[in-house]
């Protein structure tokens, strides 16, 4: 079956009306979370693992993956009427676009930033059905030894875009692995790390790791602080940019485009990392770099853009390889795991109708997300005056209502609570979960094809490096390791991510 096949049978899962209805509800989740400063789609699509158990597979992806591009779109609506960024991959949507509302510009803004989004997010799930068979083809033919070495090469690249110190990176890391294998070792039937809590035989659940790492403690992390949003009160007459703002939109919406596009693919960065990453090349590219910081339309246009089309694009890794590059992109393993697929090449094979659907859910609810963010949007800027002290109380009921809900266990919501208070030190220390929930979710893979390998070469180690796919991918991963500490690579990613912060 050609492309348009297979996109005509995506069209026809997606359009069903109950997945319509699911794409809707992950849709208007992410636009919610987005436009909620401190509660991120990694913390809810954990919240919500639970509840998919009971959805359909096909459905429970779509709203998921909903959920993940959604936020990108909310989190440019407080970016710009209330300069506090809804999701971390709008903060720098924050220095333009915040300046435009206040120039009266709000409404032009909102618009670029949403028809921006909608453009890069067509281009990313377009990306994605084009990339999907020649990758899937490609990783049908990796042995357990090239899986290994890619998800060596996926951990290392996760620690050198990992945000801040890069030994609080690979610490984090490793300590994922070490928790991924806690439980009954397959092949002895040994318990290990189990210190004789039967619970712990069976191993620690994904759903309770990220629940407590990114639910628990972002609630326990914003209820110390206090929120005084400064909202925009002035009515937006016009939702209509001008046409010099339209002229100047386009490039820089294209150049965003491509980067997002790019470094969506790899590990650790994202949605973030390009957002920073486009911002940064339309300063430079511009003819008139005096006007960032101050409401140029570019600096609006070019990150929401890029960070939308890497929330598609992050899709590739996961769908054709089994691999997850990001935190969410984990999450979505897990979900993948509660309904017994495992995800990679044989998703395409196995199960066209759950791989197109979703491909195809996207296009569908990127054209709901224009419809959600445009016309609606004093709504989700009401929502900003709800009290936080109202608002965490009724999503920590829901988080342990959900954990218990998962094996109707009070022990897995002790477990959560655990990670909760482990999150909440990690926020304290500066370090960032994300590298963690990585970790988890490869460590076991990671093992189970390390086995498998040493066991097909009876013993003999020198088969990472003998097969041509895995040398190249060891190497790649040697150089990043170089990258990792030589001085002057290290100087310039501090002052990358310490202008990102600014």
């Amino acid at each position: 079956m050609d492309l348009f096949g297979h996109l005509a049978l995506g069209f026809g899962v997606a359009m069903t009306p109950i997945n319509l209805l699911y794409a809707l509800i992950g849709c208007l989740l992410g636009t919610l979370i987005g436009v909620l400063p401190g509660i991120g789609p990694v913390a809810t699509i954990a919240m919500l693992l639970p509840i998919t158990y009971a959805l359909p597979p096909v459905s429970a992806l779509i709203m998921l993956a909903g959920i993940y591009y959604g936020a990108q779109y909310g989190g440019s609506t407080t970016s710009i009427l209330v300069n506090l960024p809804g999701e971390a991959s709008s903060a720098v949507t924050c220095l333009d676009g915040y300046k435009m509302a206040r120039k009266g510009r709000a409404g032009a803004a909102l618009t670029i930033a949403a028809l921006g989004s909608f453009f890069a997010g067509c281009v990313g799930t377009l990306l994605l059905a084009g990339f999907a068979a020649p990758m899937t083809e490609l990783a049908l033919k990796f042995g357990p030894a090239e899986y290994f070495s890619l998800m060596i090469l996926g951990l290392i690249g996760a620690v050198v875009l990992a945000h801040g110190s890069l030994l609080k990176a690979i610490t984090m890391i490793v300590l994922g692995l070490l928790l991924g294998i806690v439980g009954t070792d397959v092949n002895s039937g040994m318990a290990r790390f189990s210190f004789g809590i039967p619970e712990l035989t069976d191993g620690i659940g994904t759903a309770v790791v990220a629940m407590g790492l990114f639910g628990f403690a972002e609630i326990l992390v914003n209820l110390e602080r206090k929120s005084e949003h400064d909202v925009l009160h002035q009515k937006i007459s016009s939702l209509m940019p001008n046409r010099e703002e339209i002229r100047r939109s386009i490039p820089a919406s294209i150049r965003g485009t491509v980067i997002g596009s790019m470094l969506g693919i790899l590990p650790g960065g994202g949605a973030l990392l390009a957002s920073f990453a486009a911002y940064g090349l339309e300063k430079k590219v511009s003819k008139r770099p005096q006007e960032f910081g101050t409401g140029a339309v570019e600096g609006v246009a070019g990150p929401e853009s890029a960070n939308n089309a890497a929330a598609q694009t992050s899709f590739i890794p996961l769908l054709t390889l089994g691999i997850p590059p990001n935190a969410v992109m984990a999450l979505m393993v897990g979900a993948m795991t509660i309904h017994n697929i495992q995800p990679g090449p044989q998703v395409m094979t196995s199960n066209p109708a759950l791989f197109w659907g979703l491909i195809a859910s996207m296009w569908i609810g990127n054209l709901m997300l224009v419809v959600l963010n445009l016309p609606l949007i004093w709504i989700w800027i009401k929502l900003l005056t709800v009290p936080y002290r109202l608002l965490y109380p009724a999503i920590l009921l829901f988080c342990c209502i959900g954990v218990y809900s998962l094996s109707n266990s009070t022990f897995d919501v002790y477990q959560t609570a655990v990670f909760g208070f482990l999150g909440y030190i990690f926020i304290k220390l500066e370090c960032e979960p994300a590298p963690l929930i990585l970790g988890f979710v490869l460590g076991p893979l990671m093992e189970e094809n390390l086995r498998r390998a040493m066991l097909l070469s009876r013993g003999d180690p020198t088969v990472f490096f003998t097969r041509p796919l895995s040398l190249v991918m060891l190497l790649l991963a040697g150089f990043l390791l170089l990258l990792i500490v030589a001085p002057q690579f290290r100087k310039t990613r501090e002052e990358a991510f310490a202008e990102g912060e600014t």
